[in-house]
C-alpha cells in the first residue's frame, strides 16, 4: 500500500495517464464513424442501431465491474480493461455489415465502461487518502486526452484510412497501458485511515484472538438512497454532455444561420471551458467546498444553457456554451467521488451507469423534443436539468462533508 508522499504522486500521475488514455481513445474512435458508416453502407437508422452496442456494452459492463474491483481491487482491473479497450478500438474498421459494427462495440464499449469504474474507484480511494478533492483533476486528464485525440484524428484523417489509424491508437494504448499500468499494479488501492461509516451501518465486534481488519460493510438503505441521488446528479450534467456533442453545432448551424466552420466551434468551445473548469476544479473546491460548487456550478449552468439556446445571435450562443461547460465542469466529478466515499466501488458503477445514461439520454429526447416544438426550446431541457442538479446538490449537503 503506498504511504510515502512519493509514491502517492507516482499513483496519482498513473491514474491521470489512464483517465488521458481512455478520452485519447474514445475521441480516436468517434472522429472515424462518418469513415465508418460509408465503409460498412450503413444508413443514418443502422448505424444508430449499430452505436448501441457501445453504450449496451458499457452499462452492462459498468453493473458488475464494481464487484470485480471489490474482488480483485480496482488497480488490476484498470489495467485489463485499458488493454481490451486499447485492442477492441482496432475492430471496427475490420466489420463491413452493421450488424458486425455492432458487435465488436459491445466489446468497445464493454471495455470502455469497465476503465471508467474501475479507475474513478482508484481515484476515489486516492481522494480519500490524501484528503484533498483532486478529483476535477483526473477528469480534466480525461477531457485533454479527447481534446488531443479529436484533433489528431481531424489531422490524419485525410491521409490514413480508418483501419491505420486505429490500429495505431491500439499501439499507443498498449504502450501506455504497459508504462502506466507498471506503476499502477505497483501499489494496492490506499486505504484512508479513518474510513467513513454509516451512522446506522453495524459495528464489528472484534474477534478474539484475532487480528482486527476493516472489514467492508455492506451499505444500509440510507447509504443506497444518497448514492442513486449522486448518480441523479450525474445523470442531470451528462445529460448536458451527450446534448451538446450531437446538437449544438447543428443549433447554431440551423438556427443561428452560422458559417459551417464557426458552428463546429461550437462544441469546441464547450470542451475547452469544460476542460479549463475542470483544472481549475480542487482550487475551486478547496475554496467554496462541494456543495457551493455544485449549486454554483448547476445554476451556471442553467444560466448559459438558456443565453446558448435562446440568444439570437451566434457569439452570444457560444459564449453561452462556454458558460455551460465552465459550470458543468465539476458537478459530474464530485457526484461521482461522493458516491464512491458512501459506498466504494460499487457506488461509483452506480453513479457511472446514471451519468452513462444521462449522456445517451441527452441526444434522441433532445431530437424527440424538437420535433415537437423546436430545436432551441429543446435545448433548454439542458438548462433545467442543471439547475435540477443544483437544487438536489443543496438538498444533500450534509452528505457532502463540507
Amino acid at each position: 500500500m503506498p504511504g510515502h508522499s512519493k509514491d502517492l504522486t507516482r499513483l496519482r500521475i498513473a491514474l491521470t495517464i489512464f483517465f488521458a488514455l481512455d478520452g485519447f481513445i474514445f475521441a480516436g474512435w468517434v472522429v472515424r464513424i462518418p469513415a465508418i458508416k460509408e465503409q460498412t453502407g450503413a444508413s443514418a437508422s443502422t448505424l444508430g442501431l449499430a452505436l448501441l452496442g457501445v453504450s449496451a456494452g458499457a452499462v452492462v459492463t459498468m453493473m458488475f465491474t464494481g464487484r470485480l474491483c471489490r474482488r480483485y481491487g480496482s488497480h488490476p482491473v484498470t489495467v485489463v480493461c485499458g488493454i481490451l479497450l486499447s485492442l477492441s478500438v482496432a475492430l471496427p474498421p475490420l466489420t463491413h455489415s452493421t450488424w458486425a459494427l455492432g458487435a465488436v462495440l459491445l466489446v468497445f464499449g464493454a471495455a470502455y465502461g469497465g476503465i471508467n469504474v474501475a479507475f474513478n474507484s482508484a481515484a476515489v480511494d486516492l481522494v480519500a487518502v490524501l484528503r484533498r478533492p483532486i478529483m476535477p483533476s483526473f477528469h480534466a486528464a480525461f477531457s485533454l486526452g479527447g481534446m488531443i485525440g479529436a484533433g489528431l484524428g481531424g489531422l490524419v484523417a485525410g491521409s490514413l484510412s480508418p483501419t491505420r489509424h486505429l490500429l495505431g491508437l491500439t499501439v499507443i494504448g498498449l504502450l501506455v497501458t504497459a508504462v502506466a499500468g507498471r506503476a499502477l499494479l505497483r501499489y494496492d488501492s490506499p486505504v484512508p485511515k479513518s474510513a467513513p461509516v454509516p451512522p446506522s451501518a453495524p459495528v464489528p465486534q472484534p474477534v478474539p484472538g484475532q487480528p482486527e481488519e476493516r472489514a467492508p460493510r455492506r451499505p444500509d438503505a440510507r447509504t443506497r438512497r444518497l448514492v442513486v441521488v449522486f448518480g441523479l446528479i450525474a445523470l442531470c450534467t451528462a445529460y448536458g454532455e451527450g446534448a451538446l456533442a450531437d446538437w449544438g453545432t447543428l443549433h447554431l448551424e440551423q438556427d443561428l444561420d452560422a458559417h459551417p466552420g464557426i458552428a463546429a466551434a461550437g462544441y469546441s468551445c464547450f470542451a475547452l471551458a469544460m476542460t479549463i473548469g475542470r483544472l481549475c476544479g480542487t482550487t475551486l473546491l478547496e475554496r467554496l467546498g462541494r456543495t457551493r460548487t455544485v449549486v454554483a456550478g448547476g445554476t451556471m449552468a442553467a444560466v448559459g444553457m438558456l443565453v446558448g439556446s435562446l440568444a439570437p445571435s451566434v457569439w452570444a450562443a457560444l459564449l453561452g456554451f462556454a458558460v455551460t461547460g465552465i459550470g458543468l465542469a465539476n458537478i459530474f466529478p464530485i457526484a461521482v467521488e461522493r458516491a464512491g466515499a458512501l459506498a466504494g466501488p460499487s457506488g461509483v458503477a452506480v453513479a457511472s451507469t446514471f451519468g452513462y445514461g444521462g449522456m445517451l439520454l441527452g441526444p434522441p429526447a433532445i431530437g424527440f423534443m424538437a420535433d415537437w416544438f423546436s430545436l432551441p426550446i429543446a435545448l433548454t431541457s439542458v438548462a433545467a436539468l442543471a439547475a435540477v442538479a443544483a437544487v438536489i446538490g443543496y438538498g444533500t449537503r450534509r452528505a457532502t462533508a463540507d
